[in-house]
């Protein structure tokens, strides 16, 4: 039997599916578990930390000779799964979620990663991405100011609770896409459901929380002085979708979402149910990538050591693709958001 030490020295190639890390803040849910089959014994459960590095959410591997691994000691044994552009850093550049807001979030905004690094011990700040996999009827978010205002009128406005008069309130619906780059003062509205592409950060500035309390009956705090310090006062200029760049092939359509000094999120639309052969899949060996299954379910197929190695996903179900991933094959029917670095 070959041990793990002696597996060491090869290219680590095959894709693996990952168990992700959940949270239960005060205004989640109960969707990823009923809906996306997510099995976390969390109530409510509001998000769920798919693909994670970060130190207060590790991803495990689920599947395959290291399964039951984090993510991160998988890249301390196998550095190159990351690809050559990110050589050395040991840890991913992303964080991916998928969030269920049964309540509306607090108003919140996350700082530049230059702010951070100054003034949150070398952190990244963080810039992110919503796509909206679900929306209720009437569901909103808050994206920027409705007016150009200044430090004094939010101070004041946080301070009398009327913060919600300056800002800008924009009606979703499924599929959309949105941008929020750091500064931009933000919250996800009552029945979003949401898949959140972001940067390796947990940095987060509350300036406005409703009242609400927690489950010990205190408030959550804010954080005013920072959130002040690195908001964006000019009104919104909306929040339009990006021009979208499609590509046909036999199987597939993909269209790039969102793309931006971070990571580039493309959504890939498969349908192989007439076709003898799985559509190819394979990564360069720059980067790794990450494919969270949005609906649908399939199979992946790759070639490993003279092995065919089967992987089945589900609809909620992330993958992770090694940055020179054996020749791969996917069959079914199924949406993904794919993500590159």
């Amino acid at each position: 039997m070959t041990s793990k030490n002696s597996r060491l020295n090869k290219n680590y190639k095959v894709p693996f599916l990952l168990k992700p890390v959940g949270k239960d803040y005060l205004w989640g849910g109960d969707r990823l578990n009923t809906e996306f089959g997510k099995g976390i014994n969390l109530h409510p459960l509001a998000e769920t930390w798919e693909c994670s590095t970060h130190p207060d959410g590790i991803s495990l591997v689920a599947s395959g000779e290291f399964k039951g691994l984090t993510l991160l000691d998988l890249i301390g044994l196998h550095p190159e799964i990351l690809g050559e552009r990110h050589k050395g850093k040991g840890q991913l550049p992303v964080l991916v979620k998928f969030i269920d807001a049964k309540q509306n979030l607090s108003v919140q905004v996350h700082p530049s990663d230059e702010y951070a690094k100054s003034h949150e011990g070398g952190q990244l700040g963080k810039s992110e991405m919503w796509y909206i996999v679900d929306a209720a009827p009437g569901a909103q978010i808050v994206y920027g100011f409705n007016r150009k205002v200044n430090k004094k009128i939010i101070l004041d406005s946080i301070d009398s609770g009327l913060i919600e008069k300056y800002l800008h309130y924009v009606s979703i619906e499924k599929n959309q896409i949105y941008f929020i780059p750091s500064g931009t003062v933000h919250a996800i509205g009552a029945g979003a459901l949401i898949a959140e592409i972001q940067e390796n950060s947990n940095l987060t500035y509350r300036l406005y929380d409703y009242n609400r309390v927690d489950k010990y009956g205190k408030k959550r705090p804010l954080h005013k002085e920072k959130a002040l310090d690195v908001l964006n006062y000019e009104c919104s200029k909306g929040a339009d979708q990006p021009m979208r760049v499609l590509r046909y092939e036999r199987g597939c359509a993909t269209e790039v979402l969102c793309r931006c000094a971070y990571f580039e999120v493309r959504r890939m639309l498969v349908n192989t149910e007439v076709l003898r052969t799985p559509l190819a899949y394979q990564t360069d060996g720059l980067s790794f990538r990450i494919l969270m299954c949005i609906d649908g379910c399939g199979s992946i197929r790759c070639e490993n050591n003279n092995k065919t190695e089967i992987i089945d996903f589900y609809k909620g179900d992330t993958l992770f693709i090694p940055a020179a991933s054996a020749g791969c094959g996917i069959h079914g029917k199924a949406r993904f958001l794919e993500i590159r670095c």
